[in-house]
């Protein structure tokens, strides 16, 4: 009996150190590919794009056409 409880105690502690570090992983890895909602007309530029009015709308903004933001909403 003491035995299982040992076991138990184990299997227990190995599972959620597990989650431990799967959780830290997931964290990371979502915080290192988030990109801002939307980006100043300059942002847009240093990322090497320019921003294209031709589409706005009172419901659309403008977009930054190329570079490393190509389709993002510019405002």
């Amino acid at each position: 009996m003491r035995i299982r409880r040992i076991l138990a105690a184990v299997i227990a502690t190995a599972a959620f150190s597990g989650l431990g570090i799967t959780g830290a992983a997931a964290t990371t890895a979502t915080t290192a590919t988030v990109t801002p909602a939307s980006l100043t007309p300059g942002e847009c530029e240093q990322g090497g794009g320019t921003v294209d009015r031709s589409h706005t709308s009172a419901a659309k903004l403008p977009t930054c056409k190329g570079g490393k933001f190509n389709g993002q909403d510019v405002d």
